[in-house]
């Protein structure tokens, strides 16, 4: 195999077997703790995960950015992994793996989701690392925890001093996107307002979608005390197309 491939161009090309997941441990969460201690508890598991990233990379898996010196979120949930593997061909790892953003790690994955709530910024490596990821066929799925919108202003400042030379613009429903496995004709928040996903493309690529909304489907998220913010009601299945999208283009 081509060693001069990106390891998650080649961990891609292995994925024909195996099995993989990662189970965050929540033993010590004392009965009584409130939703919002055991979710910190629960974050601070998956921070600690990330420092050792345990995937089998015969398996198509999705990483969960950890990023800032100690952020994450557990919710986003990774339901749709197993629907891409009941709906597609792919051989997914059906759970999210932790990884830091900072790590040579992050290049063994082909796909990552990033979430999270409050402001937060970016070291110089994760930029660095964040801008070599996605020039060089990595995938990010975004959205912030409770559609806050201080993660929201944060996110979009950050794009804007890693990648100067691009724009995240709304995508239209005709993207292929919305039609590669499942036929969506239209977004709504959780109000049945009509509502939109944005995308981020590099040299025709599309590298990186994203909701201020939410696509995190926080019900199928376990541990998230959330309340889901104004999450759009067809997030499963814009992240079963997302992923399967941006494995096979």
């Amino acid at each position: 195999m081509n060693r001069s491939l990106p390891r998650f161009f080649r961990a891609a090309l292995l994925a024909v077997s195996g099995l993989a997941f990662l189970q965050v441990s929540v033993f010590g969460v004392g009965a009584g703790v409130s939703a919002e201690q055991k979710q910190k508890e629960m974050e601070a598991e998956v921070v600690k995960a990330a420092d050792a990233p345990n995937a089998d990379l015969t398996k198509l898996q999705c990483g969960n950015l950890v990023y800032a010196g100690g952020k994450s979120s557990i919710c986003f949930a990774d339901k749709f992994l197993t629907d891409v593997a009941q709906q597609t061909n792919l051989n997914v790892g059906k759970t999210f793996i932790p990884v830091r953003l900072d790590a040579d790690h992050v290049f063994d994955f082909p796909f990552c989701v990033w979430s999270g709530e409050d402001d937060f910024a970016l070291t110089k490596k994760e930029r660095d690392n964040l801008r070599k990821y996605l020039l060089n066929g990595g995938f990010i799925l975004s959205s912030p925890g409770c559609s806050d919108p201080r993660w929201d202003t944060a996110l979009r400042r950050e794009l804007k001093l890693i990648f100067p030379e691009y724009k995240m613009v709304k995508l239209p429903m005709s993207h292929a996107v919305f039609s590669i496995v499942n036929q969506i004709s239209r977004l709504t928040d959780k109000h049945g307002a009509p509502a939109f996903v944005e995308g981020m493309e590099v040299n025709g690529r599309l590298v990186m979608v994203y909701s201020k909304d939410g696509l995190n489907d926080v019900s199928n998220a376990r541990g998230c005390c959330c309340c889901g913010g104004n999450m759009i009601a067809e997030s499963v299945l814009v992240n079963v197309n997302v992923f399967t999208y941006a494995l096979l283009y």
